[in-house]
């Protein structure tokens, strides 16, 4: 990749389809690079964590590489046709393929083969990109290997995953590699400033409380009850302070991701079972003939998966939202000269910091990694934010009885 001093060399005529790439300079040249070729790679993993914006970048990428405009260096102009179509999802030779369920199923892995052995349609690319490509079963994943292995001259697949680790070996070996970092908080602001229109102190806040995640960062900035909800989770160690208290926390933190998630979901099979009856040609009120029910069981399922995850997912923002606090308080225990992730919270977090020992905050970070983990692995989301929520009580008040005389 070219060194950094190279890339600013271009900063000022990058591509509107890199446009929201902040902070990933290097990359954007990379990138930018390989559009001019005449043969780019057949395979890419765009790796990052939450935020960095991996899949932001595969689909300025695919974008990029069919843009109608002639000089190569000047391909994503953002405005053409075909970037046009592609940044609406809706060109018809390249796909960007996600999943609502905890894993893909086999069967749309194999689909997605199948449409790669079709050649582009006004394009000089058909390109698969698939998000959450970690979210693949070995099964799934061996489906892709062989079009990975033995693909079309005129296929390009992108794969994002939060690291290369994520991915199989036989997969990742396949693969050009793209690790994208999360961008500083500045750059985030800015973009919010000048994107959204945001005020600069308003992007700045939403910009560091998110940790530089682009789309929290917005959500936050656009939501007041995004931000009551965050508040709510980043004060539950300085509000509690009884095992009771513990126990009810984690009982409204768990409640609230599942009651957010079955909305959500009900919503969603309601619109999808209306779309079915219609092409099935059933009126609202008819009962379903038996022979037609297997349908409307599968839509079920399928929602009833979209739920479980959408719980994961809220209550792993939750877990990353509480991580920040725990390296604010380590911050202010190491007497660290940096801006906190919760500056807001400064006085209840420095008072907070008094009362436990550097170890017993790193002792929590574990912790939460620890809960992470067991929620994936299909430990009851409630038994482990109990656990989680007991640690922080156990912390609370060491430090002061370490230094009692």
């Amino acid at each position: 990749m070219p060194a950094q001093n190279e890339v600013s060399a271009h900063g000022n005529d990058r591509p509107a389809v890199f446009a929201e790439l902040v902070g990933q300079d290097d990359i954007v040249e990379y990138l930018r690079t390989s559009v001019a070729t005449d043969r780019p790679s057949h395979a890419w993993l765009f790796t990052g964590p939450p935020g960095s914006g991996r899949s932001n970048a595969a689909k300025a990428f695919a974008a990029a590489l069919n843009c109608d405009v002639t000089d190569p260096r000047a391909r994503g102009c953002g405005s053409c046709r075909s970037c046009a179509m592609i940044t609406a999802g809706t060109h018809p030779s390249v796909a960007t393929v996600s999943t609502d369920n905890v894993t893909y199923r086999i069967e749309d892995v194999r689909a997605l083969v199948t449409t790669a052995q079709d050649r582009p349609q006004g394009a000089r690319w058909r390109v698969i990109v698939i998000e959450d490509a970690d979210r693949m079963t070995e099964r799934a994943t061996n489906v892709l290997l062989k079009a990975i292995e033995e693909p079309p001259p005129h296929t390009i697949w992108i794969l994002c995953a939060p690291s290369p680790a994520d991915v199989l070996i036989t997969i990742r070996s396949r693969c050009r590699l793209v690790s994208l970092r999360i961008p500083p908080t500045d750059a985030v602001a800015q973009l919010l400033v000048d994107r959204d229109g945001l005020q600069p102190e308003q992007a700045h806040f939403a910009a560091r409380v998110s940790q530089n995640h682009i789309g929290m960062a917005r959500r936050l900035a656009r939501d007041a009850e995004a931000r009551s909800r965050r508040e709510a989770v980043v004060t539950l160690p300085l509000r509690i302070t009884t095992s009771s208290e513990a126990v009810q926390a984690a009982g409204t933190l768990v409640q609230t991701s599942q009651a957010d998630a079955a909305s959500s979901s009900a919503e969603r099979l309601s619109r999808e079972q209306t779309a079915l009856r219609r092409s099935l040609g059933l009126e609202p009120e008819e009962k379903i003939p038996a022979k037609l029910r297997s349908q409307f069981k599968k839509l079920e399922e399928e929602s009833t998966r979209r739920e479980k995850r959408a719980v994961a997912d809220s209550l792993d923002r939750a877990l990353i939202d509480l991580t920040a606090v725990f390296r604010d308080v380590l911050s202010v225990k190491l007497g660290a000269d940096v801006e906190l992730i919760n500056d807001h919270l400064r006085a209840e977090l420095t008072a907070y910091a008094q009362e436990q020992s550097a170890e017993d905050a790193l002792a929590c970070l574990d912790a939460i990694v620890a809960a992470r983990q067991r929620i994936t692995q299909n430990v009851p989301p409630l038994l482990a934010i109990e656990a989680l929520m007991m640690r922080f009580i156990t912390a609370r008040g060491s430090d002061r009885q370490a230094t009692r005389p």
